[in-house]
């Protein structure tokens, strides 16, 4: 059971709808500026690492099991992720008592596999081709229950786009977001909300090298498959752009910012160092693309997305060294 995505923008009163829903199960994250010597913009920090299970899925996940009917989760819940969303599933199963099961690609740190673990959910690990697959076809041989689709769901991404009413609440004189792109379902429902808020403002996504088909498909006009190479930044990247995604993330998104593993590394370190914050790659990628000065030299807010990295890869990057899963040479910018 699962189900789908029907095309264009999520209306600003589903959006805030799901922000009355949602409001008892997340917090409304604040909105700091960013301490970067030599930053090219004034640069906002959107601190969704610090939901409960440390990532934004909590409000998108928290809307769809809102909206399902007491038939649809009489037998579980289930979904793919890389892992935020199989916590922010697992979290919400917890709470209602409902059985959880979650697809996960066999490269997810197990940081992500323990606290997936520890909320009650079932893993299993897949290789990474068939992984993407069940994001496609939203089937699972064994799997019962709601299908909770990770990004492309009207009620997952209204919850996301609670995001972008708080932003233009908290900071309305704003010119640009940056939002970690992974399938799109939180950058178009952020930019979904901002569209109807404040439509002069520009929503870019933010992409890593290893897989960036946001913008392959953009420079081609048409959804285009790219190589997939996993790297530390595992809650971001795919081969390809979901067809009914693409149709919204053209339409909304003012373009795709590609940066390198190295720049995201050195992203998650200026966080940890000069601001106290601890980010996974994903969450960092925004602030990665802003430092470089992909949203322009105004007032730019990045959206950190989670904090759920592999200790092991953090310690590496902090002492500038390569380590399990992350890249061979890091460098502070």
């Amino acid at each position: 059971m699962s189900r789908s995505t029907a095309p264009g923008p999520i209306p600003l009163d589903e959006i805030r709808a799901a922000h009355g829903r949602i409001a008892g199960s997340v917090i409304r994250t604040p909105l700091v500026p960013l301490r970067a010597d030599g930053a090219p913009a004034r640069i906002y920090l959107k601190l969704e690492s610090l939901q409960a299970i440390g990532s934004f899925k909590l409000r998108g996940a928290g809307n769809a099991i809102a909206v399902a009917s007491p038939g649809q989760l009489a037998h579980g819940v289930w979904t793919a992720s890389a892992g935020n969303m199989a916590q922010a599933v697992a979290w919400y199963a917890r709470d209602r008592g409902l059985s959880c099961s979650v697809v996960v690609p066999d490269h997810i740190p197990e940081t992500k596999v323990r606290a997936i673990q520890r909320l009650g959910g079932t893993v299993v690990k897949v290789p990474p081709a068939q992984w993407f697959e069940v994001f496609r076809t939203r089937r699972f041989e064994g799997m019962r229950g709601l299908f909770i689709h990770p990004f492309s769901d009207r009620a997952v991404m209204a919850g996301n786009g609670t995001i972008g009413i708080e932003i233009v609440e908290d900071l309305p004189d704003l010119d640009a977001v940056i939002v970690p792109f992974g399938g799109g379902g939180l950058a178009c429902g952020i930019a979904s909300a901002l569209r109807a808020l404040a439509p002069r403002v520009a929503v870019t996504a933010a992409e890593v090298a290893t897989a960036a088909p946001l913008a392959a498909s953009l420079a081609a006009g048409r959804p285009t498959d790219v190589e997939y190479v996993p790297s530390f930044v595992d809650g971001i990247g795919a081969p390809r752009v979901l067809p009914e995604m693409w149709e919204l993330a053209r339409v909304l998104l003012a373009g795709s910012a590609v940066m390198s593993v190295d720049q995201v590394a050195a992203a998650v370190r200026l966080l940890a160092e000069r601001n106290g914050i601890v980010a996974e790659g994903a969450g960092a990628a925004s602030v990665a693309a802003a430092l470089d000065g992909r949203a322009g030299t105004g007032t730019v807010v990045c959206i950190v997305s989670g904090a759920n990295i592999d200790s092991q890869v953090l310690a590496g990057i902090l002492a500038g060294r390569s380590g399990p899963g992350a890249p061979g040479a890091f460098r502070q910018s």
